[in-house]
């Protein structure tokens, strides 16, 4: 029997506006999303791995929906890898993110990002191997301060959840498993956020991903292509 089944985790409010949805997707969605994250990590503007301007890389590898994100900016082309158009965001993507919004509750401020006002218009997905992990960082290339939702996949993680002050402490450190959802907006927008560590060989035998995914959907706010390349 599926341990969640017979102790069924319940939503859990981390921080003022940061909201824990476990199980969120279910397994259809779940089965759906990977079965996308699979399409859109291939080539072209395909699954890459960031490098940083202090000549680091990143040990994620991302695909980004939408807009593409780099350091630190959007682009509408995978300007620092193969130069592609980035691939398209996805509406269903966006309604999945509106009705998680709505799930966690007004804290994060639902109502003034429903889909008739700014609609969810990027994602970016991250693919964590075995000894991958996400330094403390917050999202903060964006020009509005709607909630930002994360969808986890495969592995679980230690998600740790920190203030909008710093990337020290306080933080709290949450278990994100595969099919939970996170949504972070009103005070916690520009909380600090980071994954640590991920549980190699924990994604449900029948999902069929050996690893994490994650997928963050965000509304940047830019307004039209023609509005210009924004640069953060």
């Amino acid at each position: 029997m599926d341990e969640d089944t017979l102790f069924p985790r319940e939503r859990v409010e981390i921080a003022p506006g940061a909201v824990h949805l476990p199980g969120w997707l279910g397994r259809e969605r779940s089965a759906d999303l990977l079965a996308a994250c699979r399409a859109w990590a291939l080539p072209p503007a395909g699954l890459r791995t960031v490098l940083m301007p202090n000549g680091g890389r990143m040990s994620v590898e991302q695909v980004s929906l939408g807009w593409h994100w780099y350091p630190y900016g959007y682009a509408r082309t995978v300007v620092d890898g193969d130069g592609a158009p980035v691939k398209p965001f996805p509406a269903w993507l966006g309604a999945w993110a509106a009705r998680a919004v709505a799930d966690a509750g007004p804290g994060v401020d639902a109502a003034a990002y429903a889909p008739a006002a700014l609609p969810f218009d990027i994602a970016l997905v991250n693919f964590y191997g075995p000894d991958a992990r996400m330094g403390m960082h917050r999202d903060s290339d964006e020009r509005v301060s709607a909630p930002v939702v994360s969808f986890s996949l495969g592995d679980t993680c230690v998600f740790r959840f920190g203030t909008p002050e710093g990337r020290g402490r306080p933080w709290q450190d949450i278990e994100l498993r595969s099919g939970d959802a996170f949504v972070f907006g009103g005070p916690s927008r520009l909380a600090y956020h980071g994954v640590p560590r991920t549980r190699p060989g924990s994604a449900p035998a029948g999902l069929g991903l050996s690893g994490r995914l994650n997928v963050t959907v965000r509304v940047s706010g830019f307004g039209a292509p023609e509005d210009g390349v924004p640069q953060a």
